[in-house]
């Protein structure tokens, strides 16, 4: 990959915003970049933790495995987007199983060279914080969701989660730019996949959500709040 290619990538990243192409400079020189091929694994849980990554292209399903064997679907992460978001000021392993679901181009940053920059440039730390506060605040919800919900109401909160993480407007409506099973949306919120079925089927019914000839979901995300909180 080129310069000027990473540059661009990591300027539609929230921390390296309005960076110039000075400040750029020193993180070019200690990037990497890697070609991962569907199903291929970027880290596995547990693997020493020292390195963050910026997806190029290409998308990346996150996951956690306990010792039963059962996955539990964090997020699918698309271009422009970086993981895992602990990995900076953070001694350890990585948290989660980091899978390729389409063949990814990936800018990876050694960690303990990236924090030699971030003391040189407040600027960054600033940013990135802010990137962790929100990731924090995320997490919040979901876990206010399971505690103050039902389990319809969660995979409402859900689908509009996932409108804002992996979607895009089309018309008005919200096009999910991932296929997600029904076993998967159940695993990201600890229910059913029946009960995902059943509230997919309640929704569909009242014309708030549908599906495309590819099988992608369609989301009425306006709609879905009103019924969440109607």
């Amino acid at each position: 990959m080129e310069y000027e290619d990473i540059v661009r990538r990591l300027s539609r990243v929230p921390i390296f915003r309005e960076l110039s192409a000075k400040e750029f400079d020193p993180i070019v020189k200690i990037t990497q970049t890697r070609f991962y091929k569907h199903k291929m694994y970027v880290f596995m849980q547990d693997d020493p933790l020292d390195r963050v990554f910026f997806i190029h292209s290409g998308k990346i399903k996150i996951y956690k495995s306990d010792f039963m064997g059962k996955e539990q679907l964090i997020s699918v992460l698309e271009p422009g987007e970086m993981f895992p978001h602990a990995g900076f000021f953070r001694k350890g392993n990585f948290p989660a199983y980091a899978e390729v679901l389409e063949d990814a181009q990936l800018i990876i940053i050694p960690i303990d060279e990236f924090e030699k920059i971030l003391i040189s440039y407040p600027e960054l730390c600033i940013k990135l914080f802010k990137v962790l506060v929100e990731k924090i605040a995320d997490l919040q919800g979901r876990l206010e969701a399971q505690v103050l919900h039902n389990t319809y109401e969660q995979i409402i909160l859900l689908l509009i989660r996932l409108c804002k993480s992996n979607g895009e407007k089309v018309g008005g409506l919200y096009k999910l730019t991932t296929q997600f099973t029904n076993r998967e949306l159940a695993n990201m919120i600890g229910t059913s996949r029946e009960s995902v079925s059943r509230t997919i089927t309640q929704v569909k019914k009242k014309s708030l959500v549908s599906q495309n000839e590819d099988g992608f979901y369609l989301i009425n995300r306006e709609a879905l709040e009103q019924e969440l909180f109607n």
